[in-house]
């Protein structure tokens, strides 16, 4: 069986390298890697594809710096060249980005199957371009893999039990990998050397904050008055947020300190005091690290986060000062099990070998 996996962005390499790991365990399947390109970053130098254990891309198809529509354009056209060319039997895509859309849609016209990691996920949010690749790439996957009984849910009310597909309940990649690389973060990173003993993290990067100079300014504002008041305050600063906060001549008065690696990321959520973020990605990890979490946006996708009390939506307008000391003094239990048992891609290599 021949698989191709189509990623785009450094979380999207985590999560494969779960299951490319898992993949390696049967005889006959070999699987290639494909890199759209659409994320540049610094921390992806060949040390992060050695000490990650990923396998290295063998296309990497350099697209990036363009607008949505010509980025998307131009992974299609790329994509379906490597797709005639290789002949896979299946794609396999991650996440929300235009990377997971245009691999999927490329796929399907070629009438070759899909899985989609990370399928059900809604935000109910049209107007963040993740959603609309979220929406059309479930719509179009052969089997869908669902790491929450809430994507499970979104997708049955949206009627996919009347499609031709199959939906897994896998758990949660980002899950195995958070327990796979806590054991190796210590020894790689020294990060904490650099942050006060007792932290709160943030991270802010989403467009619909950074972009509108109200938000923006509002939780600068709330950030310094709980990096003052409540506990100082780290974060990795992203460079759209940098930007943005130069061109709108924001002071943000907390511990910046420079983007930084997973293993990094990992190490600051094990010392931390809690997370605050509009990160998808983190407000999971934040869990699985049993920290509480404040997430800086209108909705969430992880739902079940905030059924279970243990984050909570924090928008421009709300006293995230209050909100902060509140949940720091907060008693909340990290036992249930929303995401699996470590084991999803376990599951995913098992569903695929069986289609």
């Amino acid at each position: 069986m021949k698989i191709i996996t189509v990623v785009g962005a450094r979380p999207q390499f985590v999560k494969a390298a779960v299951v490319s790991r898992e993949l390696k365990k049967y005889d006959g399947v070999e699987e290639i890697l494909v890199h759209t390109g659409q994320h540049f970053d610094q921390n992806m130098s060949d040390v992060f594809f050695d000490e990650m254990e990923i396998p290295k891309p063998k296309y990497n198809l350099e697209i990036n710096g363009v607008g949505h529509g010509a980025m998307t354009g131009r992974m299609l056209e790329k994509l379906e060249e490597v797709f005639i060319s290789e002949k896979p039997d299946l794609v396999l895509v991650y996440g929300d980005t235009n990377s997971t859309l245009a691999g999927a849609l490329a796929a399907q016209k070629l009438h070759i199957k899909v899985g989609h990691v990370e399928a059900g996920l809604r935000s109910f949010n049209m107007e963040m371009p993740e959603e609309i690749n979220r929406i059309l790439t479930d719509r179009i996957s052969t089997i869908l893999f669902c790491p929450t009984d809430s994507a499970i849910k979104n997708l049955k009310n949206e009627g996919y039990e009347n499609f031709d597909c199959e939906i897994v309940r896998s758990g949660d990649v980002m899950n195995d990998a958070a327990l796979y690389y806590a054991e190796k973060s210590a020894q790689l990173s020294s990060v904490v050397e650099s942050v006060p003993n007792e932290f709160i993290l943030c991270t802010l990067h989403r467009a619909e904050n950074t972009d509108d100079l109200k938000r923006l300014q509002a939780f600068v504002e709330n950030l310094n008055e709980v990096h003052e008041s409540v506990k100082p305050v780290v974060i990795p600063l992203h460079p759209r947020t940098k930007a943005k906060l130069k061109e709108y001549n924001l002071d943000l008065n907390v511990k910046v300190i420079d983007p930084v690696g997973y293993f990094d990321m990992i190490e600051l959520l094990k010392n931390c005091s809690m997370v605050l973020t509009d990160s998808g990605g983190l407000q999971k990890e934040a869990f699985f690290f049993h920290k509480t979490c404040l997430t800086l946006r209108d909705q969430t996708e992880w739902v079940e986060l905030v059924e279970e009390g243990v984050n909570q939506l924090v928008k421009p307008e709300d006293d995230l000062k209050q909100k902060a000391s509140e949940m720091l003094k907060k008693s909340v239990s990290f036992d249930t099990d929303l995401y699996g048992n470590g084991e999803a891609a376990k599951q995913i290599a098992k569903a695929i070998l069986s289609i």
